[in-house]
């Protein structure tokens, strides 16, 4: 019985132990790499530690390959312009891709991204989502793979 319990006890300290906010949760997929430095040039790292929840479209170190190098230095270098266009990737609240219905969505930056769904594949303005559901114990992650632009 005391094995039981110390085991039990164990396999409970690690689950809290291993619960990762949105930012650690994408630092260790090893595929955001270019987002995570973004996030940290806005100043958004706290925020996406915070309490949340958020929902974050998350495009991978591929889509930011997608933007022309010059383009992208530029970027981030412009905290203001970094800021609106990754907030354009963050929805309020926890939503599972089994709760996505196809419409027209609020971002924290303020504008509205369409979502849409046919022949099974689900779309986030003109990004492809990739992966769906990584949990973090602030919110979930759902993989693009293109960059969203919000209206400048």
């Amino acid at each position: 019985m005391k094995k039981l319990i110390m085991a039990v006890a164990c396999s409970l300290s690690f689950g809290i132990a291993g619960a990762a906010d949105i930012v650690d949760t994408a630092k260790s997929a090893g595929s955001f790499n270019t987002l995570v430095t973004a996030v940290q040039a806005a100043g958004l790292v706290d925020t996406l530690k915070g309490p949340g929840p958020f929902t974050v479209f998350a495009p991978t170190d591929a889509a930011f390959a997608k933007i022309p190098k010059a383009k992208l230095d530029a970027l981030l270098k412009d905290k203001a312009a970094l800021t609106k266009v990754l907030t354009y990737h963050v929805v309020s609240g926890k939503v599972m891709a089994a709760d996505v219905k196809p419409g027209m969505v609020p971002t924290v930056e303020g504008g509205k991204l369409t979502v849409k769904a046919a022949d099974g594949k689900v779309m986030v303005d003109n990004a492809h989502v990739t992966k769906t559901d990584i949990a973090a114990d602030n919110g979930v992650i759902h993989v693009i793979d293109t960059v969203l632009m919000p209206k400048m």
